[in-house]
């Protein structure tokens, strides 16, 4: 099993409920919290939020408080592949609440937390991958002009 852990400031338990409110067959698992012991390291209350353990669409995932001293940066991102248009939406449209509009481009966003997310049609990768270099050609200059992605009109690109 590989568990990603992610660093935030002091939004842990805010980003795990927020985050398994928007994806199916999620949950929080367990919290541990700061002690005494490592205060000089840590900084923090004692019985205040150290990290979360928590699932989303049965991926374990680990949100640790650790301090302002690392952010979140567009190199690592979370792929969703989706069904259809409606699923992207619902991913898209509840991921984006708060984030960084900016920050959105080619189906990629950046959410509240500074998370970055690529939310895409599970059949992107077979038409980026097609070997017919026109509809590789169409489908990406189409993709390049979106933020969210419309999976019709990149259908409709790949098509001709």
């Amino acid at each position: 099993m590989i568990r990603p852990n992610l660093w935030f400031d002091s939004q842990a338990e805010e980003a795990a409920q927020f985050y398994t409110g928007i994806f199916r067959n999620s949950r929080i698992l367990g919290r541990t919290h700061y002690s005494e012991v490592g205060r000089e390291f840590h900084g923090r209350e004692p019985g205040s939020v150290m990290t979360v353990t928590f699932e989303l669409n049965g991926q374990p995932f680990l949100a640790l408080n650790g301090g302002p001293v690392f952010t979140f940066s567009e190199a690592i991102s979370f792929e969703i592949p989706c069904e259809d248009q409606a699923e992207l939406d619902h991913y898209w449209d509840r991921l984006s609440e708060g984030g960084d509009p900016a920050a959105q481009q080619c189906g990629w966003l950046k959410d509240r937390f500074g998370v970055s997310w690529q939310v895409v049609p599970r059949q992107w990768e077979a038409m980026l991958n097609d070997p017919d270099p026109e509809k590789v050609a169409r489908v990406t200059a189409a993709m390049f002009s979106m933020k969210k992605l419309d999976v019709a009109a990149l259908e409709r690109a790949f098509n001709g």
